[in-house]
C-alpha cells in the first residue's frame, strides 16, 4: 500500500467515527434528554468540520504550491559542503 494513503484512511476512520457512531451511541444515552438533537448534530458537524480542515492542511503540504526560493551561489555553496 502506498504511504501516502495510510495517514489519510486513519484519520477518515478517527472521524467517520465521531461522526457516525457517536450520534448512535449518543442516541441511546441520551435517551428523553431534549438535548439529543442538538448533541448529535454538534457531534456531525464537529467531525466534519475538522476532517475538511486537517484533509486541506494535509493536501497542502502534500503537494506545496510554491518552493523555497535560494539563490545560485547559496545552492553552490550547500553542495560544497554537503560532499
Amino acid at each position: 500500500m502506498d504511504r501516502k494513503i495510510i495517514p489519510a484512511v486513519a484519520m477518515t476512520s478517527i472521524w467517520g467515527f465521531v461522526g457516525i457512531v457517536a450520534p448512535i451511541f449518543v442516541q441511546f444515552c441520551m435517551r428523553g434528554s431534549p438535548n439529543k438533537g442538538v448533541v448529535q448534530v454538534m457531534l456531525v458537524l464537529t467531525a466534519a468540520c475538522c476532517w475538511l480542515f486537517w484533509l486541506c492542511a494535509w493536501m497542502f503540504q502534500l503537494n506545496p504550491l510554491i518552493g523555497p526560493s535560494l539563490e545560485t551561489n547559496f545552492i553552490r555553496y550547500i553542495q560544497e559542503e554537503w560532499k
